[in-house]
């Protein structure tokens, strides 16, 4: 065996100023996850979350046990001390529950502009819809941190975080007002097995991933029920209408609901028991209560809080959302669940290409 060649100085600058690093905020199945990819995409990365023994184990054995079992991370370091995951990065990925995101980022917001890069890209991995303002994840990162809409990106997809941890191939979308950015973002999650397009299309990319949620928790109920095919079909064909109809309303791209970000995910998340959506609506078709069964699904899932948010969304802008509005009502108890398909299909007849 060949002995290394010795880099010189310049060579080792080069390499170094070639590894982007990378700090995601948030340890759950999703942030470790992406934080994964980008370790795989040569990106040197640090997750930061607020559970101590979980980063430990993160930056000592490159285990998440609590959410990712089984899976052998590469090498990346975790901590909980934002200041360090924080310090010199390039890119800021954010990856907690959207509801409190503004809470969170609030909470750092001078140790990003302190300590990143001046021109640090921050990142939304989230799906929601900010309760009481009605706002996208993306407006919601560039209010409290203070940037213009070309240092944020989205991220959004087909992309079920078990699957992807076990480097099962996949696609996804990065959307940014500026192509630039997105393009820089989608280089340093290119994988073997990842494949990011890039999209200027924010608004609909991140309808697409908040509103899918809705449907899946629909679709899990479905199920639930002991309903077929016929109606799981159903039910993601005019959801992806009411997906449409709100992004057209603000203003996104009609092309974005027949791609990944659209029909894509929300084919994955409405059919796969890996979605929490899926697996929350399903366990309330099978009769337990809404506290019950966020306890059985074991973590965040978004669309319950979402939902209402969403459909005052799509009130403000006289958009209709029937699939939406009963996940609404019966997530309130104010539609018992036997009675949703009926309100459904008893609404008045119409030609499909009308919506």
């Amino acid at each position: 065996m060949s002995a290394p060649t010795e880099q010189t100085q310049p060579e080792q600058a080069s390499a170094t100023a070639a590894r982007p690093k990378v700090a995601v905020l948030g340890a759950g199945s999703m942030g470790t996850t992406f934080a994964l990819v980008l370790a795989d995409a040569g990106c040197d990365v640090t997750l930061w979350g607020r559970d101590a023994a979980v980063l430990d184990a993160v930056d000592r054995t490159h285990r998440n046990e609590k959410y990712l079992p089984g899976v052998q991370l590469p090498a990346m370091h975790g901590t909980t001390d934002p200041a360090v995951a924080l310090r010199g990065a390039s890119i800021v990925v954010v990856s907690v529950p959207s509801q409190v995101a503004r809470a969170t980022l609030e909470s750092m917001k001078d140790l990003v502009h302190e300590l990143a890069t001046p021109d640090a890209v921050v990142v939304s991995l989230m799906k929601g819809v900010e309760l009481g303002t009605d706002k996208r994840m993306s407006q919601v990162m560039a209010e409290v941190l203070d940037l213009p809409d070309e240092r944020v990106a989205v991220v959004s997809g087909p992309n079920l975080a078990p699957e992807i941890a076990e480097r099962q191939p996949t696609a996804t979308v990065v959307a940014s007002r500026s192509e630039a950015t997105a393009q820089l973002v989608a280089s340093a999650c290119a994988t073997g097995y990842f494949r990011p397009y890039t999209n200027t299309d924010v608004v609909g990319v991140e309808l697409c991933g908040a509103v899918k949620n809705i449907i899946a928790l629909a679709a899990g109920m479905a199920q639930g029920r002991g309903f077929g095919w016929n109606t799981l079909a159903t039910l993601i064909t005019r959801g992806l209408v009411e997906i449409t109809r709100l992004g057209l309303a603000l203003g996104a791209d009609a092309a974005t609901f027949s791609g990944l970000a659209g029909m894509g995910d929300l084919t994955a998340t409405c059919a796969s028991p890996l979605s929490r959506n899926h697996r929350l609506g399903k366990h309330v078709g099978e009769g337990l209560t809404l506290e019950e069964a966020i306890k059985a699904t074991g973590g965040t899932a978004e669309g319950v809080k979402s939902s209402q948010s969403v459909l005052e969304l799509a009130r403000a802008h006289d958009v209709e959302m029937p699939i939406t509005a009963g996940v609404v009502e019966v997530l309130a108890g104010n539609l018992p669940l036997s009675d949703l398909a009926a309100a459904l299909l008893a609404r008045p007849q119409k030609s499909e290409v009308a919506g």
